[in-house]
C-alpha cells in the first residue's frame, strides 16, 4: 500500500494582506456560497417535481394516460432548462410608464414582448450602489424576495443586469400604496385600520419567518393588489448593512442643531363622512396632505423618511425583530390620527422626538379614539423590553383591538374595504404618476436603459465593463414555476 507524504498546511496570515485582498476573499466566498446555494435549490426542486410525478403515475386510473403525462412532464423540464439558459434583457420588455422613483433608481410598468404580460420593473443604478455603499442592500433585497413565496410579499420573478443598472422584475400591484390611500382619504375609521393593520401583521410575520427584519415598514412600502389586499415590498434595508442605519451615523446626526423648531401638525373641527364604502374622518385636508406630499418627495431623496423608525436604530442599543412592530404602531397611529406620532418639519426634529418618545408621544384631544386603540399603540410604540410582538406576532393578534379577526381568511374570504376601480391591466390611476417625469430620453444615470425606440422598446448595452459587473456576480435569479405555469 502506497503512502503519501503531504507538506504541512500553511498557516493563515490574514494580517499579511491588504484590505482589498481581504475584501476580495470575502466577496468570492459570498459569490461561491450563493452560486452553490442556488444550484442546490434548483436541484432540490427538480427532484421534488420528479417524485411528485412518479407518485402521480402510480395511480391506476391513469394507466391509459401515463405515457402522455410523462412526456408532458419531460417537455416542461426541457422548457425549464432552456429558461435557465435564456438571457434576460431590457430588449424583452416594452416600457409603458414610470410608476415609482427613489434616490437610487425607479420602478416602471413594462410589458413583456413575448407573451404580453405586465410587470413592474425596478431599476437600480450601479454607480449609485457602489458610491453610496449599497451593495449589501442590493443583495439583501434580492435574497429576501427570492426566498419568499408568501402571498403577503410582492413576488419577484427574475433579476438581471447590464453595464449600468440592476433590474428586478416583479408582479405589478395596481392598487398603489397605503400612502396614496392616506393622501386620498386622510384618516381611516378603526374598522378600516383594523383590516389593514391585520394584513400588515401577516406580511411582517411572513418576513420574520424567513429570518429577515424588514427595518423599513412605512406606508410607501405597503402595496395593494388588484383586490385591495396588502403586500409588503422594498426589502433593501432588511439586513441592516446600509450606512445610513449605522448607529454612529445617527449619533452624528442627532448632534446637529435643529434647523427649525417643532411644528407638529394639528387638526380641528373633525366630522365623519362615507367615501367609497370607507367610513372616514375628515379634517384640514390641505394642511395634512401638503405634509404628506412633502414627505413623499423626501422619500425620493437620499434623506429618507425617519417617521416610522424605532429608536433602537438611532442609538447604540441592540435591536431585534420587534423594531418592525414599532413601525406598525406608528402607522396605526397615522391611520387613526392623520399624521405619524413624531411628525416634524425636518428630519432632525423627527429623530429627536423618536429618541425622546416618552415625552413626545401624545394623542390629540380632538381625535376620538377608543381606549383599546390607544392601548394597542402604546403597547407597540414603547421600549423594546415591553413592546408587544417581541415574542412573536401572536401577541399582537391576541390584543383586544383584533378581537374577532380571523387572520387566516383575510385575503381569501374578506373583501377589502377599497377595491381599486381598474379599467385595464395597465391602469396606473392609483399611483402618483403625475408627480413623476415620464421621459424616454437618456440621462446621466441611465445611459443604457432609457434609450427607447419608436415602439417603446428599451435597448441593451452590449459592452458591460468588469468594474460594473464583478461586484454583482451571483445577482441573477429566475423563478420558473411562477413565470410559466
Amino acid at each position: 500500500m502506497t503512502s503519501f507524504d503531504f507538506p504541512p498546511t500553511p498557516n493563515r496570515c490574514p494580517d499579511a494582506y491588504g484590505p482589498i485582498t481581504t475584501y476580495n476573499r470575502l466577496r468570492c466566498s459570498q459569490v461561491a456560497h450563493g452560486f452553490f446555494l442556488d444550484g442546490k435549490q434548483r436541484a432540490k426542486e427538480r427532484f421534488e417535481r420528479q417524485n411528485e410525478m412518479a407518485q402521480r403515475l402510480e395511480d391506476p386510473n391513469l394507466s391509459e394516460r401515463r405515457e402522455q403525462i410523462w412526456k408532458h412532464s419531460g417537455r416542461l423540464e426541457a422548457k425549464y432548462l432552456r429558461f435557465l439558459r435564456t438571457k434576460e434583457g431590457l430588449s424583452n420588455y416594452q416600457t409603458i410608464k414610470t410608476i415609482g422613483k427613489g434616490f437610487f433608481g425607479e420602478v416602471r410598468l413594462v410589458r413583456k414582448i413575448q407573451d404580453g404580460k405586465v410587470y413592474a420593473l425596478k431599476r437600480l443604478v450601479k454607480t449609485q450602489m457602489i458610491s453610496k455603499d449599497q451593495l449589501p442592500r442590493v443583495r439583501a433585497e434580492r435574497d429576501a424576495l427570492a426566498e419568499s413565496d408568501s402571498e403577503w410579499v410582492v413576488k419577484l420573478y427574475t433579476t438581471f443586469q447590464d453595464n449600468t443598472s440592476l433590474y428586478m422584475l416583479m408582479e405589478f400591484l395596481p392598487g398603489g400604496d397605503l400612502m396614496t390611500m392616506l393622501i386620498k382619504y386622510q384618516i381611516f375609521s378603526e374598522d378600516i385600520t383594523r383590516f389593514y393593520s391585520a394584513e400588515i401583521i401577516n406580511a411582517i410575520e411572513a418576513v420574520h419567518n424567513l429570518g429577515f427584519i424588514h427595518r423599513d415598514i412605512k406606508p410607501d412600502n405597503i402595496l395593494l393588489d388588484r383586490g385591495g389586499h396588502v403586500k409588503l415590498a422594498d426589502f433593501g434595508l432588511s439586513t441592516g448593512f446600509r450606512k445610513s442605519h449605522d448607529s454612529s451615523y445617527y449619533q452624528e446626526l442627532l448632534q446637529k442643531p435643529p434647523a427649525q423648531p417643532d411644528n407638529v401638525l394639528r387638526s380641528q373641527n373633525r366630522n365623519s363622512v362615507n367615501i367609497d364604502e370607507i367610513s372616514l374622518t375628515v379634517s384640514n385636508r390641505a394642511q395634512i396632505n401638503d405634509w404628506r406630499r412633502s414627505r413623499r418627495l423626501m422619500a425620493y431623496s437620499a434623506v429618507g423618511t425617519p417617521d416610522y423608525i424605532a429608536p433602537e436604530l438611532f442609538t447604540k442599543q441592540g435591536y431585534s425583530f420587534d423594531i418592525d412592530w414599532w413601525s406598525l404602531g406608528t402607522i396605526i397611529y397615522e391611520c387613526l390620527v392623520g399624521w405619524p406620532p413624531f411628525a416634524a418639519e425636518n428630519p432632525y426634529d423627527t429623530y429627536r422626538k423618536i429618541v425622546n418618545w416618552p415625552h413626545t408621544l401624545f394623542f390629540p384631544d380632538d381625535v376620538p379614539l377608543s381606549p383599546i386603540a390607544i392601548h394597542l399603540i402604546r403597547s407597540m410604540v414603547c421600549n423594546s423590553e415591553q413592546r408587544l410582538g417581541r415574542n412573536g406576532a401572536s401577541e399582537i393578534k391576541n390584543h383586544p383591538f383584533f378581537a374577532g379577526v380571523d387572520f387566516s381568511s383575510l385575503r381569501n374570504i374578506i373583501r377589502a374595504p377599497f377595491v381599486p376601480p381598474l379599467v385595464s391591466d395597465v391602469d396606473t390611476s392609483c399611483f402618483p404618476v403625475d408627480e413623476l417625469p415620464q421621459t424616454t430620453t437618456t440621462d446621466n444615470n441611465d445611459s443604457s436603459s432609457t434609450g427607447a425606440t419608436g415602439t417603446g422598446r428599451v435597448e441593451d448595452d452590449q459592452t458591460p465593463t468588469p468594474e460594473m459587473t464583478l461586484p454583482f456576480i451571483g445577482y441573477t435569479f429566475k423563478r420558473f414555476e411562477k413565470t410559466f405555469v
